[in-house]
């Protein structure tokens, strides 16, 4: 299968790239953001510093530094306000974003967390069905890529995922 849901720290993984759901600044939060800002080192902070933020919807390619991937993918997913905010569009350009990187950078395997998932509050059903629906696209589209990890930071999260997929067979 293409696609694995797996329940892992995402910054421990050997991939090409890991995707990092970031807030506008680039410059470090809380969740898995944090989390790959500190496994990164230094040089990822004055990198992300140059790059002067990324808007919601949008990716931004730096090294991995001291992660175990060659890339981290950043991207802004939109907050939740309820739904008629545009925010099922943006979340649908996050991962079109990440997969043009992809695609460009000819990057074969790949590590998503569940963005806007967390403190942006995205329900995760929604936010699972877009994910899946954009993934299969880009595994469709680009031979280049082979495989990709679905990353559950929660074990509800990792269900969700997990549930939809084997319904979706």
């Amino acid at each position: 299968m293409d696609i694995s849901v797996i329940q892992e720290d995402i910054t421990t993984l050997r991939v090409d790239a890991i995707v990092n759901a970031a807030n506008n600044s680039l410059l470090g939060g809380g969740g898995v953001d944090g989390a790959i800002h500190k496994a990164a080192g230094s040089k990822l902070i004055e990198v992300c510093r140059r790059l002067g933020g990324c808007n919601t919807g949008d990716a931004r390619l730096t090294s991995g530094y001291d992660l175990p991937s060659k890339y981290i993918i950043h991207t802004v997913g939109p907050i939740w306000k309820g739904g008629g905010e545009g925010e099922e569009d943006l979340l649908r350009s996050c991962y079109r974003s990440v997969f043009n990187i992809v695609k460009s950078h000819k990057i074969k395997t790949i590590a998503l967390p569940a963005i806007s998932c967390g403190i942006f509050a995205y329900p995760v059903e929604k936010a699972v069905k877009i994910a899946v629906s954009e993934v299969r696209k880009a595994l469709d589209s680009q031979k280049q890529l082979t495989h990709v990890d679905l990353v559950c930071f929660n074990t509800d999260i990792f269900r969700v995922y997990s549930d939809y997929l084997e319904n979706e067979k």
